[in-house]
């Protein structure tokens, strides 16, 4: 049985939620208003997104994402296969993401990873079964996870962006721990996606006010 997951219909709802326990979100959510409810299809294009946004920006992952789409159409593990690596090149893939998104494709076609059945399993089987992908870590899973099968309860420890937002919301210290930072969350459960959005939507919206 798959984990607790976020809605169209229920995200407003546990936003509120947890805003009514925790003044810190709440104060994002009556500053910016509510966030919103990022998704995903939960499919190989997307999990090649994700590879691609690995330690960079989110305009560079697309716009590589999007040479590849003008360059194959849809995104298929076959025809990612097609590509030599100096298409893949052209497409704005380094060497290392140019082998992570080989080897996905091809766990893909051999069965290794089938991605339909991760909708149905638990959060910590989903991360085992991505996670014998080469190139595919806890920050990866984490987001496929909250994007894609919309799991309520993850807390993506490893996204700079979310943790810089946390440390300047609840005014910690710039060497707070991780482990700090995974007992606060700890209060947000089991809707700790949702306090996630609310922390981007904060760190995106204080952005673009400094533009």
């Amino acid at each position: 049985m798959a984990d607790s997951k976020m809605t169209a219909q229920n995200f407003v709802s546990l936003c509120d939620q947890l805003c009514a326990k925790d003044k810190e979100l709440k104060s994002i959510v009556d500053r910016f208003g509510h966030p919103p409810m990022w998704t995903r299809p939960a499919n190989f294009e997307s999990l090649i997104h994700i590879i691609l946004e690995q330690q960079v920006s989110l305009a560079s992952a697309l716009a590589a994402l999007n040479k590849l789409k003008e360059k194959i159409g849809i995104i298929t593990p076959q025809s990612l296969l097609a590509l030599s690596d100096e298409e893949l090149r052209a497409c704005y893939f380094s060497r290392q993401k140019t082998l992570y998104a080989r080897h996905l494709a091809s766990s893909i076609l051999s069965q290794d990873l089938i991605i339909d059945a991760l909708e149905n399993m638990p959060d910590d089987q989903v991360r085992i079964q991505l996670k014998k992908i080469k190139g595919i870590g806890d920050w990866t899973a984490d987001v496929f996870l909250m994007f894609a099968l919309q799991r309520a309860d993850i807390f993506p420890i490893g996204d700079l962006a979310l943790v810089n937002a946390m440390r300047k919301v609840k005014n910690l210290q710039p060497a707070a721990s991780k482990e700090q930072l995974l007992q606060i969350a700890e209060s947000w459960r089991p809707h700790r996606s949702v306090a996630s959005m609310i922390l981007w939507h904060f760190y995106l919206s204080e952005r673009k006010k400094s533009v």
